[in-house]
Formats: C-alpha cells, sequence, structure tokens
C-alpha cells in the first residue's frame, strides 16, 4: 500500500465483522509496530494480545460501563449540546461519532482481536503512542480496521490489570486498547478541520502562511 493512502485513511475504524485475524497478520502488525521510535531506543513496551472469549466476556461489562461513565461525565456537555441543536451540523457529527462509540461497546465480545500495549514507567505515551500508530497504519494496509481507546484505563483500571494478570507494582502503564478487525465500512479520506484552522507558527496563534483547504492526498492522482 502506498504510504499517503496508509496516512489519510487509517481512521477509527469501530464497526468490524468477527471473523479472526489470522496469525500472520497479527504478527505484521506487531512486527511493524515494534519498529517504532522510544524514548533512548529503550524499547520498554510490552503487547498484549487478547482474543479469548472468556477474557473479553470479563473485559466487556468493564468497557460498556466505563463508556457511560464518559457520556455521563466528559461528553456530557456535548452530548446536550447536540440534543438542543439536532441538526446542527457539528450536532449531526457528534452523534455520528457516539453511535459508532456505542457500537464498539454493545459488540465488544464480538470484536475478533485487541492490544493492549503497556510502556513502562512512562504515562506520557510518548515511547508507546508511535508503536500503537505503527500497529494501527500496518493493520490497514493488511485492510484490517482498528480504533484507539482509553476509558478501560480511565474507569476500571484495576480490573482490567487484574484480568489481564498484569505484575502489580512493576511499572508498566496501560495506555490503551486497540480493536482490530475486518470493517464493515469503507475506507475513506478522515473528514478533519483544515490544517490552516489548528496550526500556527512561531507563536500561539501565528499566521501558518500557507492554506491548506482541502486534502492534498485524495486517492484520485
Amino acid at each position: 500500500m502506498e504510504l499517503h493512502e496508509a496516512l489519510y485513511t487509517t481512521r477509527a475504524m469501530r464497526r468490524v465483522r468477527p471473523d479472526p485475524v489470522p496469525n500472520d497478520v497479527q504478527a505484521r502488525i506487531l512486527d511493524a509496530a515494534i519498529r517504532a521510535p522510544s524514548g533512548g531506543n529503550s524499547q520498554g513496551w510490552r503487547f498484549l494480545l487478547v482474543d479469548d472469549a472468556g477474557i473479553k466476556a470479563k473485559l466487556g461489562p468493564l468497557y460498556r460501563d466505563a463508556m457511560d461513565q464518559l457520556w455521563k461525565t466528559i461528553y456530557a456537555p456535548v452530548i446536550k449540546a447536540a440534543a438542543e441543536r439536532p441538526d446542527d451540523p457539528a450536532s449531526i457529527q457528534s452523534e455520528k461519532v457516539r453511535r459508532s462509540a456505542m457500537w464498539l461497546a454493545d459488540n465488544f465480545e464480538q470484536v475478533p482481536l485487541y492490544l493492549f500495549p503497556f510502556c513502562l514507567h512512562d504515562p506520557t505515551g510518548g515511547s508507546i503512542y508511535p508503536a500503537v500508530w505503527n500497529a494501527m497504519l500496518a493493520a490497514r494496509a493488511e485492510g484490517v480496521g482498528s480504533c484507539l481507546t482509553v476509558v478501560l484505563g480511565v474507569f476500571h483500571l484495576d480490573e482490567t490489570l487484574e484480568i489481564l494478570g498484569v505484575p502489580a507494582n512493576d511499572g508498566w502503564v496501560l495506555s490503551g486498547c486497540v480493536s482490530f478487525g475486518y470493517p464493515t465500512g469503507r475506507w475513506e479520506v478522515a473528514e478533519r478541520r483544515p490544517v490552516h484552522e489548528v496550526s500556527y507558527r512561531n507563536q500561539w496563534g501565528g499566521p501558518l502562511g500557507f492554506e491548506v483547504p482541502e486534502p492534498l492526498w485524495t486517492g484520485s492522482e
């Protein structure tokens, strides 16, 4: 796959089929992950794959409760605004994302594969998220959809670590949960606010010096 196609079309793909992800595909995903940079090349990471139905059955209720807490706390203002202005484009988009997120929660046990990345003594994620993104890009090249979430670590950290058998007091920090599966939807260029609306130069608020009103890669070249 051409690099820019992977960069522009790798987005959160939560709705996936229950078909297993073959071991050789999993191997290529993880082998790409460990090629990412880490602080001081320490490679203080561990990658825990979960495809066991029993473990997913234990994590699923925790994940759904975590999402419920997320809607009632952090995202409560967004949900309220969407309810008050349902025809607003921002409301339509936020509701679309919420429905997608709820699909993953409601079908947690049916998703074929999860990756739990851990980093040693690094709560910032600076030494693990490049590897996670490598895994997600590699999955895209294999036709596998992925989505990174952190709600289990936010709302049910201790229970999650116990279910996964993570050694206590060894310094391993749970850095998220990535779902993997063959998507039911289509790969498309992700819609985002333009670069010039979210970027500055030299000082906060300083003019960037250029505008990018449309994606610079569309797949039609």
